[in-house]
């Protein structure tokens, strides 16, 4: 499996014209961070601010300023 994604595809054409290779953007990147990054910051934090309310001990990074 790991050599078909280190074999490199022929270029596409369309009508004569090769295509350019996919590649990552700031947009993908951008994408990634409001569906992965930032549900599991939101959900961290409340987790933190649980064990606070149930402990009393600040367990959170913002603890630490």
């Amino acid at each position: 499996m790991l050599n078909k994604l280190r074999l490199r595809r022929q270029a596409e054409t369309v009508m004569g014209h090769r295509l350019e290779e996919p590649r990552l953007t700031l947009v993908f990147v951008l994408w990634v961070f409001v569906y992965v990054g930032l549900p599991l910051l939101v959900v961290s934090s409340l987790i933190d601010l649980l064990i606070q309310q149930i402990t009393g001990n600040c367990t959170g990074f913002w603890c630490w300023f």
